[in-house]
């Protein structure tokens, strides 16, 4: 009876969801709740996750808590530390959660909510917690070695090292447009960064109590963690006004500059459980507390979605961005169906202190679901807006005009309407002077997130309070990017000790402390260098590299399946090597289109060449540094493109060769050894 049960259960989730889908894609010309959308997602992941990553789990990686992980065998007491599993979820959830699910879902919106929705839900399923899960295994039974180290051994030396190198110079570049994104947020806002440098104070004293003070006790630091952290973000609403404390946490983009670099520093020579850990973990429950509400604010408010399922733009003339739905809409929306960054830190920090194995299938699966979740609400913020109002705010200037009647006129070109006066109401809701041009997906996404928040609070009968739920949902945002900088670096630090071992052995220990700091110094500088440039120069330098990034990302992504693939076929799992493989394909088909299209295409809006030609002569400011920057992103898009297509070809051979019985499979997995956990030692 408990099994039939059991049956009709996720038989009638299969059935909401499968209607969820059905609602989102049949209907035309009548109203769409948003609630569809939330309900289509959530059925989604709790059947891929019952099923689909148990599958994995046992048909495939066999975990098995008898044998002992790296955080157990090597606990070095700073890099490897056996760390409660949902600790660690925290701590992994809130390193891969940055601007991606963000802002990509929001700029792809203007395809229309539903291939974007479709991508974000399918995607993560059977490729992006695929990913995450796959490499986190492989990296936790070779004792927490990086992405590119597993790419050199599993592979090919050559084109492995090739791959390190390229991996670590994209992951310092990411680094810095991340950070500058987290600069730009807090630059002049008092009441952001006060309640920032509050989790710093905070997370240290939650680190202490579990590690120190009342080891184990994870209740009791998250509890008072929890508190502190909201009362520093209701605090920050009077530091702001107070005439002393409000000028000292109003600082210039420079000086958040440096003080972001220094903090990425020190986060990576403490030992993990003492800040980086337990801010992170401090984090998620501001990350996942407020998409949570959010989707029950959706639910309670039941906001129809305004923006058409598919708009006109999927022909490639998209005000935001240019560029068709295939292949740019897999690209602009990463994070939240699949990024490779996620790969990095799947074999970064997280693999060095998961406590048993069996944590990585809620930690890697489990917690890029919860990524996509983001994701799917970001795509229902932006798609609740009015699309006049939603293409106002993030199409620029140079396309919708500088004044509102200009942007009227441009966008009831499109078949939208823009109400001038409607635009100047909301602005003055917002607390804000214009919403005119905000490019970059963050605000249009703050927005959507007060419209919803406001309106379940005036439901609920509070007052609406839009420009307190704005200017939270802004620091919402920050908090989110902040978070991958710090276990960004960390992991940086990996690589570059993986990559100078190879030329001093010891340099190469990850527990001698010299080489530590050393390498965090390399890490932090590289990316501090940039960023520092980007905020003194914010018309060039770090700013054109963005375009390369959706690329450089799925690029990864192609090399960490390849990895992944390479992996199940040595352990004489072949026959579900289709779990990789068949992702592997579609990102690297998509991808190689984009990068292929992004330099080549003749449209300048489009290619970086053509963009390039299409200045010259041009008398116009900063000519030659945009010509400059448009052949950077060129160059180093394709030779990174370059670069996975060698280590794709290969794997392909190693494949060939092991499958047909001329090499035999060698797995580089450390020897097993019986876990004290699982003997109750």
């Amino acid at each position: 009876m408990r099994k039939i049960l059991s049956m009709l259960a996720w038989a009638a989730l299969a059935a909401a969801g499968a209607l969820g889908f059905a609602v989102l894609a049949l209907h035309r010309g009548e109203t769409v709740s948003a609630a569809w959308m939330v309900i289509a997602a959530v059925c989604t992941y709790l059947i891929g996750y019952r099923f689909y990553s148990r599958f994995i789990a046992t048909r495939i990686m066999a975990l098995d808590d008898r044998r002992a992980t790296p955080a157990e065998r090597i606990n070095n007491g700073r890099d490897f530390v056996p760390t409660s599993k949902w600790v660690l979820f925290g701590h992994h959830f809130a390193a891969i959660a940055g601007a991606g699910p963000l802002v990509g879902p929001v700029l792809a919106a203007q395809f229309g909510y539903l291939p974007g929705t479709i991508w974000l839900i399918i995607g993560v399923v059977f490729a992006g917690a695929v990913q995450d899960f796959v490499i986190l295994f492989a990296s936790m039974r070779r004792n927490g070695k990086s992405l590119g180290q597993m790419a050199k051994e599993e592979v090919n030396p050559v084109t492995g090292m090739a791959a390190m190198i390229a991996i670590l110079a994209i992951m310092i570049i990411l680094l810095a447009v991340l950070a500058l994104v987290v600069v730009r947020a807090l630059a002049e806002s008092p009441w952001g960064t006060f309640t920032l440098a509050c989790t710093i104070p905070i997370a240290l004293g939650m680190g202490w109590w579990m590690k120190v003070f009342r080891p184990g006790r994870t209740i009791e630091a998250t509890v008072a963690g929890v508190i502190l952290l909201m009362l520093a973000l209701w605090a920050g609403r009077f530091v702001a006004g107070h005439p002393t404390l409000g000028p000292f946490f109003t600082l210039e983009a420079t000086t958040i500059a440096w003080w972001m670099i220094a903090y990425g520093f020190i986060a990576s020579v403490l030992p993990v459980w003492m800040l980086l850990c337990p801010r992170d973990y401090l984090s998620t429950f501001l990350k996942i507390g407020a998409v949570v509400a959010l989707a029950l604010g959706i639910l309670l408010v039941l906001p129809p979605l305004k923006m058409p399922p598919v708009t006109q733009f999927i022909d490639g003339t998209g005000p935001i961005f240019a560029g068709k739905l295939f292949p740019f809409a897999f690209i602009t929306i990463a994070c939240g169906a699949i990024s490779g960054f996620h790969a990095l830190v799947s074999s970064g920090t997280t693999p060095k202190m998961l406590t048993r194995e069996t944590d990585a299938r809620v930690i890697g699966y489990g917690g890029m679901l919860t990524e996509s979740f983001v994701g799917v609400m970001a795509m229902t913020a932006a798609c609740v807006l009015d699309p006049g109002i939603y293409f106002a705010i993030n199409a620029p200037a140079g396309v919708i005009g500088t004044s509102l009647d200009q942007a009227a006129q441009v966008i009831q070109g499109w078949g939208f309407t823009l109400s001038p006066a409607d635009m100047t109401q909301l602005t003055a809701a917002m607390g804000e002077t214009t919403l005119m041009s905000r490019t970059g997906g963050a605000p249009s996404l703050a927005v959507g997130m007060a419209h919803i928040f406001s309106s379940a609070t005036a439901k609920l009968g509070g007052s609406g309070f839009t420009a307190m739920w704005y200017h939270f949902a802004i620091l919402f945002e920050a908090l989110f990017i902040l978070t991958t900088i710090d276990t960004g670096t960390r992991v940086g630090r990996f690589m570059m000790q993986e990559l100078g071992g190879h030329v001093w052995k010891r340099f190469g220990e990850v527990s001698w402390y010299p080489s530590i700091v050393i390498a965090s110094a390399c890490v932090a500088g590289g990316w501090g260098y940039f960023l520092v440039q980007g905020v003194l120069d914010p018309l060039g330098g770090i700013n054109s590299l963005w375009p390369m990034f959706g690329i450089s990302n799925q690029l990864l992504a192609a090399i960490a399946l390849t990895v992944g693939t390479t992996v199940i076929i040595k352990m004489r799992k072949a026959k579900y090597a289709w779990v990789t493989l068949v992702p592997l394909v579609w990102l690297a088909a998509t991808t190689l289109t984009a990068g292929w299209q992004k330099v080549f295409a003749a449209d300048p809006k489009l290619g970086f060449l053509a963009h390039a030609r299409s200045l010259a002569g041009s008398a116009a400011q900063d000519v030659a540094r945009l010509r400059f920057n448009d052949y950077i992103d060129a160059g180093l898009t394709l030779a990174f493109m370059i670069v996975v297509v060698l280590v794709i070809l290969a794997a392909a051979r190693e494949w060939v060769l092991v499958l047909g019985g001329k090499k035999q499979p060698v797995v580089q997995e450390a020897p097993f050894v019986e876990s004290a956990y699982a003997t109750g030692d």
